[in-house]
């Protein structure tokens, strides 16, 4: 994997607005309704991540989930990640 360049960083986030960029961590908060609905969605994001081979840290505080990805292997940001977020974006799209 090649680290993203400034400019595939900015064309990510124009198409993924509520994600958002810090050093080398791609992230995003996503609101449930309760703490069961923000397991059911963090249960879907391991199998995605199991399939994809790739692990986000992800913090659930109640209704809040955060996922945070960078490919730490590569030392960065990597088209790794935002396949994953645009994945991970998709289950809240089929809920």
């Amino acid at each position: 994997m090649v680290i993203l360049q400034a400019n595939e960083r900015s064309v990510f986030l124009s198409h993924h607005p509520a994600w958002a960029i810090d050093g080398e961590t791609l992230s995003r908060t996503f609101e449930f309704t309760d703490f069961v609905q923000s397991i059911g969605f963090v249960t879907r994001v391991a199998q995605l991540a199991e399939e994809a081979f790739h692990h986000p840290d992800i913090d659930i505080r109640w209704n809040r989930v955060t996922i945070a990805l960078s490919t730490h292997d590569e030392g960065g940001l990597t088209a790794k990640d935002t396949n994953l977020a645009t994945a991970i974006e998709k289950l809240i799209v089929e809920a």
